[in-house]
């Protein structure tokens, strides 16, 4: 049996320009600790959050204002007993138009609850993505790091 994937959707008052622009300045939503480059196709960049969780996303899907696609290509995460489940894992966003509105598809291919990290990561997404993206999106600021 297939496992389902972690996912969240937001729908948001803004151009779908706007909402891509945003999820690429990763730095003002997901971690202020970040190096490396997520603004084109190849770039990679690392995140770290103290010595808890590290990873290097590399960027391997770029439709711009549609879709954007990181490959996990090393991560470790200290708090769970397999460091690396994040290595080789997906990050997709899709965005589409709802009305005047963008809806953000948001899906992490390979985090699935049989996963010894799923209910911390995917509480972590809840509010990387659901938080602290949307408040970027709403609010212009997001809260990255915490």
């Amino acid at each position: 049996m297939n496992e389902p994937d972690y996912s969240a959707k937001l729908t948001v008052d803004a151009a779908p320009h706007q909402v891509f622009e945003h999820i690429r300045n990763v730095s003002a939503w997901w971690t202020d600790d970040l190096t490396g480059s997520s603004q084109k196709l190849t770039d990679e960049f690392t995140v770290h959050f103290d010595d808890i969780h590290v990873s290097t996303q590399k960027v391997v899907e770029l439709v711009p204002d549609q879709k954007m696609v990181w490959l996990v290509t090393d991560s470790r995460l200290t708090f769970v007993e397999h460091e690396h489940e994040w290595t080789n894992t997906r990050i997709s966003f899709e965005l589409s138009v709802l009305g005047h509105k963008t809806q953000l598809q948001f899906t992490h291919f390979g985090l699935v609850p049989s996963n010894q990290c799923y209910n911390g990561c995917s509480k972590g997404w809840d509010y990387y993505v659901k938080g602290s993206l949307f408040k970027l999106l709403t609010e212009g600021k997001g809260t990255p790091g915490l």
